[in-house]
């Protein structure tokens, strides 16, 4: 008689992984709730320019050097993570964010409070320690999501998404805690602590990350021998007539052939659709990160319509909207993300994820996934328009800031399949990471124009720009350029029509 289950683990061994399971999730969870301090910019911006007497192009180049700098040494993450774990990549960001939010910290407070003209070498650090932290920032969001997949691979879509969402959630975190412990009635932000606070917080988290984030290896499985006896009696007795589902069982072939896995990233580039698709990236993400960085200054372009007088616990009127503006953006990217992915694994099921010769239900394809980058180009088409002949207050920047949280994640949740689903599985993070590069093109382009349309209307003195003027023409430029982007996903859906 076999024995009715024959167990390969003790429950101390169990127990113990559960429990270093448990904290890994803390720790991907603190990561990814911490990774988001550059992404406050917009809330020093006004400080910044006040007191150090920064234009909008030297703000611009500093906001900018922590967007961009997350996409350069993305494979130098991911090699981190493949050759040692997310504990080092944690441990990395840790040792950056400390280093970047410290230094830019002390800048600002060693330079006088009566400072009359801008100093350039200021400018210049602030921006080299500003890119700094954007590089931690590449290493606590790769450190939080690889060890949620890596330790959820069956549930690899739930932990990618969940861990991307709580990063998407970080900005809103991060400033809810600006506007309720650093803001003061008469000064607004106060920025020196607000950053100590920020390097404090972000190394503290990271180095226990760096103790708690291994990938723990696949849990002993249990296996029960009456079942496979059962099941083999259930094979001599199952009718011949199968029954009728809603999907088909299918054996899976994998979505890359030898060719793919062969294929070189000179293959790939080769590829028309594959630029085709850069532009399309590069022109929603470079646009919306334009927003995400000058969104303080396009609040203070305009006139309040609520708090006119600052008496909302008589914190000013600019620091409620720009904090205000900052949760509405983190809130909708987030949000974006958690909805996508799952509707895109509904509506648009590929099966490239799954291993090689195993069984799964292939359900009804309905649309293309490239229908997700068309939405995401037609949300913004209408937010850019909407800013060009409607926005003439702070109340109404509230649909630019969800336009570019919704068409931001919507393009960052359904990516990494899509371009699994066209190149093959087997070099996808190679393949992902060159079309991550496309910020690189798209951000600077964006942010610049922004900057000196800005500049072309700032008062003589150099003051904060002010009026619709500050932004109308990079908004009248921007519905053009992504109305082009808009009739490309067309021709990337028709030309990839049954693939994706």
């Amino acid at each position: 008689m076999l024995s009715p289950i024959i167990k390969t683990g003790s429950k101390g061994g169990s127990y113990l992984r559960r429990v270093r399971l448990a904290l890994a999730c803390v720790s991907i969870t603190a990561n990814a709730l911490c990774a988001g301090g550059i992404f406050c910019f917009p809330l020093m911006s006004p400080a910044l320019a006040i007191h150090l007497k920064l234009s909008q192009p030297q703000l611009t180049t500093i906001a900018l050097a922590g967007m961009v700098g997350q996409y350069p040494f993305s494979a130098l993450a991911g090699k981190v993570i493949d050759c040692y774990g997310p504990w080092a990549c944690s441990l990395i960001s840790a040792g950056l964010f400390s280093a970047g939010f410290g230094l830019f910290v002390r800048e600002i407070a060693k330079t006088p409070v009566d400072t009359i003209t801008s100093n350039a070498s200021l400018y210049h650090r602030l921006t080299v320690y500003f890119f700094v932290c954007s590089v931690g920032t590449v290493f606590s969001y790769f450190s939080s999501v690889f060890a949620a997949s890596k330790n959820f691979p069956q549930y690899m879509g739930l932990a990618t998404g969940t861990s991307t969402a709580l990063f998407g959630l970080s900005p809103t975190f991060l400033s809810i805690l600006a506007t309720r412990y650093f803001t003061h009635p008469d000064t607004g932000l106060d920025v020196i602590h607000f950053l100590q606070f920020l390097a404090f917080i972000c190394g503290c988290v990271h180095v226990i990350g760096g103790f708690t984030m291994h990938v723990l290896p696949p849990a002993e499985e249990c296996i029960d021998t009456d079942a496979e006896h059962r099941a083999e009696l259930a094979d001599e007795r199952t009718s011949l007539l199968p029954k009728t589902s809603s999907g088909t069982l299918v054996e899976v072939v994998p979505a890359t052939d030898e060719d793919l896995r062969s294929q070189s990233a000179l293959d790939v580039l080769k590829d028309f659709n594959f630029w085709v698709l850069l532009f399309v990236v590069s022109v929603i993400l470079g646009s919306c990160e334009m927003i995400m960085s000058n969104i303080g200054t396009i609040v203070l372009s305009l006139p309040s319509r609520y708090f006119p007088t600052g008496t909302l616990d008589d914190i000013p009127s600019g620091d409620i909207a720009t904090s205000t503006q900052i949760k509405a953006i983190s809130l909708s990217n987030t949000i974006s993300r958690l909805v996508v992915g799952p509707l895109a694994d509904i509506v648009s099921p590929i099966i490239s994820h799954l291993p090689p010769g195993s069984r799964g239900v292939l359900r009804k394809h309905l649309i293309s996934r490239i229908a997700f980058l068309t939405l995401s180009s037609s949300v913004l088409i209408c937010t850019y328009l909407w800013m060009v002949v409607g926005v003439r207050s702070q109340g109404a920047l509230w649909i630019l800031s969800i336009g570019a949280g919704i068409a931001y994640g919507c393009v960052f949740a359904v990516l990494p399949s899509l371009v699994s689903s066209i190149w093959g599985i087997d070099n996808l993070g190679r393949n992902y990471g060159i079309l991550i590069y496309a910020p690189f093109l798209g951000t600077p382009a964006f942010s610049y124009l922004y900057a000196f349309v800005a500049a072309g209307h700032a008062p003589a003195d150099g003051g904060v720009c002010t009026g619709v003027g500050c932004w109308r023409a990079t908004f009248e430029v921007s519905v053009g350029i992504v109305a082009l982007a808009f009739a490309a996903t067309l021709w990337l859906w028709k030309a990839w029509r049954g693939k994706v």
